[in-house]
């Protein structure tokens, strides 16, 4: 059974920082796709990140230079190290893992205060 378990969102002031983690089970996840979405109240879901197995990564113009999208392959983990955070970014972080199937996690929450 494949399962991805979000982890370190909650509320944290304009500017500050958070460092979301996603580990992942019943999957060889050095084999996968990375990546983390996010959406808002009323938006569509949109990409944030993304890494690929050989660990090139993609980012989305409104985090690009903020967010930090790393993976740990012996932990079965992915992270997104979040800094300078805005009100904007308040969203549900979701981890998606892709390879021929997707799989998604259940999402954490991420409130930015301004």
């Amino acid at each position: 059974q494949v399962q991805l378990v979000e982890s370190g969102g909650g509320l944290v002031q304009a500017g500050g920082s958070l460092r979301l983690s996603c580990a992942a089970s019943g999957i060889i996840f050095s084999q996968y796709n990375i990546g983390w979405y996010r959406q808002a109240p009323g938006k569509q879901r949109e990409m944030v990140a993304r890494i690929s197995n050989i660990g090139g990564t993609t980012y989305a113009d409104s985090v690009r230079g903020r967010f930090t999208i790393s993976r740990d392959n012996d932990k079965n983990t992915a992270l997104l190290q979040m800094d300078a955070l805005k009100s904007e970014d308040t969203a549900v972080y979701y981890c998606r893992a892709a390879r021929v199937y997707e799989y998604w996690g259940q999402g954490t929450q991420v409130t930015v205060s301004s």
